[in-house]
């Protein structure tokens, strides 16, 4: 058969192709052999042929097909030999039957995992041409609505694929018959509208029929409709909603989406509806407190979604997958059921309080975090930084878990896509890091909060926020100068040295350069919390006084919001309140001056900073507080104190009060 189809007998072509055909059919070895002996150049030179008999090009493009449908290597053959552009090519046919010939055979290869997706945008001619093929049969818009949904991935196909018309000519294709082609194109929506808000805005304006497209998707949620439709339609949904098309009020979100995807995780639906619907479900509600507090009164979620971390059976076929793979459904629900909870505690302190009371959840986030499943991993984290928001249960539930353990370990060794929430949830979890707080362990089986402490530093917190602080990503500087900064919060002098020695202060001070205002406001907030204590604030300024007056100088002198100078006042008001740190501030009249101008600056937040700082200067009970009294009374602080007594904010007036009583 190969030797007839290689040769020039074109007589036994047709016949030989038909016999090839019969034989690859669901015969994996069969088709490799063919693939070994030649055949895939001969077959595309025939199709893209025009001479050749058009009933043999189709033949060509159903055996293509089929040997598209055997193993990953077999597409890969296929892919290098030229085999998508030129079965795009063959879709200018006039033919119907070779159109869905080959489309057949594209949507296998596009259904693959390394498909060749830019070939499909590399022709600008190629997407138009296929929306205009679109509606020419049931098997076109099948496999067409097929290859977009997979060959969208990113905003760039998204913008080319709604630039090209795709939205109006895949709004009817909603109202199909066919629900094997209703189905793809619920997909192809979703992928579509995906945190595309352009694209969402103009899906949620289309009408086919008078009808706009979220009510023909309104439509497929109807309990009447197959399961999986229902789900896919929420989805769409889901996406317009979140992309800014639909608002969270609406009845069409509030009222039938949310219903819908709570249903979709109740145990009489298939693991992959209760999967997607949780993850659907935790998209939905992540960032809208109402809709947060919607779900978790809804049918017992929170009780559904617990059941998900108890499933046992590990291995099961996933029957929706194309290449029916293997999947853990334990670890997939396990996931989606902490994405869940992260999204529905995100906001409110009862919620979060109903979601820890769920049997052994901490031991769930903990194993969660120890597994070695990404995704677990990404939801336990997630779930740990919903939950750890609230400082009630850092005081309570928390203290009865190591789960730091596990998350230190996740930010030393594990994938770098975890950094940004575990390092967020690190910095939350440090907002408990205080020797203040320790308890008698007399009264409770409890870890003490300071030898959680000792346990914190000698696990390396401090040298993995530092580390952070030097990334180029803008979201792990912050999280990681926002630890050492909950980390100093009452800290002991010991482990104060240890953050300055182990960031370096030459990098502290750079960060007070950083272009992120948020970096810059938290690296403010780390010095202010250093220097706090009188004892502290005169060690530390014996060190490294002149390079912090520096700094202040440099943030007040530059183009700052009033937040960042007010932060930088406070500094001064701390330095202000050492026993001999205060001469860094009396020593400088450049700096003084500077206090005098924010005294009657028109923010009243610089105000008050600034005459809390003269307050402490000037502070009569500690020694050298009448020289101090005099300097400033020479250079017209008190009479400007004085002045300010007309001052309309109460704060300020006590400030101002409190000032002048020190003057004597």
């Amino acid at each position: 058969m190969v030797d007839s189809i290689l040769s020039e007998n074109k007589e036994k072509w047709l016949e030989s192709m038909i016999q090839i055909k019969n034989r690859v059919i669901g015969n994996n070895k069969q088709k490799d052999e063919i693939i070994h002996q030649g055949v895939i150049p001969r077959l595309l030179q025939w199709i893209i042929d025009e001479d050749i008999p058009v009933e043999l090009r189709t033949e060509s493009a159903i055996v293509l097909g089929s040997l598209a449908k055997g193993t990953p290597e077999n597409i890969n053959c296929l892919v290098d030999s030229g085999c998508v552009a030129v079965l795009l090519k063959g879709l200018s046919s006039n033919n119907v039957k070779f159109i869905e010939a080959c489309l057949r055979c594209l949507r296998t290869i596009f259904l693959s995992e390394n498909s060749p997706l830019d070939q499909i945008y590399q022709d600008p001619t190629v997407i138009p041409h296929l929306i205009n093929i679109l509606s020419k049969s049931f098997c076109t818009q099948e496999c067409i609505t097929t290859i977009f949904s997979n060959c969208c991935k990113t905003a760039e196909h998204q913008n080319a694929l709604s630039r090209n018309g795709a939205i109006a000519a895949l709004a009817p294709l909603l109202c199909s018959s066919s629900y094997k082609v209703q189905m793809p194109t619920l997909k192809c929506f979703a992928v579509l509208c995906y945190e595309n808000e352009s694209v969402s805005k103009a899906a949620a304006t289309a009408t086919y029929n008078g009808e706009s497209i979220p009510n023909l998707l309104l439509r497929l949620l109807s309990r009447d409709k197959p399961s999986e439709m229902q789900m896919a339609a929420a989805k769409c949904l889901t996406y317009l909603c979140r992309g800014g098309a639909i608002p969270t009020h609406c009845p069409t979100i509030q009222n039938k989406t949310l219903s819908t995807l709570i249903r979709m995780c109740k145990k009489d639906r298939t693991l992959e509806e209760n999967v997607e619907g949780a993850e659907t479900l935790a998209y939905l509600i992540e960032e809208d407190a109402t809709l947060q507090t919607l779900a978790s009164i809804s049918d017992h979620i929170i009780k559904t979604l617990a059941d998900y971390l108890r499933y046992t059976s590990v291995q099961q076929i996933n029957t929706r997958s194309t290449n029916k793979k293997v999947v853990n459904w334990s670890n997939e629900l396990k996931q989606a059921a902490f994405r869940a909870f992260a999204s529905l505690g995100a906001n409110d302190e009862e919620i979060r309080k109903k979601i820890i009371e769920t049997e052994n959840l901490m031991e769930h986030i903990v194993n969660g975090m120890n597994c070695s499943d990404l995704k677990v991993q990404m939801g336990a984290v997630r779930c740990l930084h919903s939950l750890s928001r609230s400082v009630q249960q850092l005081r309570t539930t928390f203290q009865d878990h190591t789960v730091w353990k596990p998350l230190m370990n996740l930010m030393n060794n594990g994938s770098k896509d975890l950094l940004p929430v575990a390092s967020s949830t690190l910095c939350n979890l440090l907002l408990e890091f205080s020797p203040g707080k320790e308890r008698p362990t007399s009264e409770s089986p409890r870890l003490s909060v300071s030898q959680k402490n000792k346990a914190c530093l000698e696990a390396g917190a401090i040298n993995i926020l530092a580390k952070l602080t030097s990334r180029p990503e803008g979201n792990l500087r912050l999280n990681g100068i926002w630890g050492l900064m909950n980390m100093a919060f009452q800290a002991d002098l010991s482990v104060k040295v240890q953050i300055v020695d182990v960031i370096g202060t030459d990098q502290l001070f750079q960060l007070l350069s950083d272009p992120d205002p948020a970096v810059l406001i938290k690296t403010l907030g780390l010095i202010r919390n250093l220097l706090a204590g009188r004892t502290d604030i005169d060690h530390l300024m014996k060190i490294y006084g002149n390079q912090i007056m520096q700094a202040v100088v440099f943030i007040l002198e530059g183009e700052h919001v009033a937040e960042i100078k007010e932060q930088t006042l406070c500094i001064l008001t701390n330095v202000a309140d050492g026993d001999e740190a205060k001469e860094y501030i009396m020593g400088n009249e450049d700096v003084l001056k500077k206090l005098m101008a924010y005294m009657v600056h028109t923010n009243v937040k610089l105000q008050i900073a600034a005459t809390s700082c003269i307050s402490n200067l000037v502070w009569n009970e500690q020694e050298g507080a009448y020289n101090r009294q005099a300097k400033l009374r020479d250079l017209g602080i008190q009479k400007l104190l004085q002045q300010l007594l007309s001052a309309n904010d109460t704060v300020l007036f006590d400030k101002v009060k409190t000032a002048l009583q020190q003057f004597t």
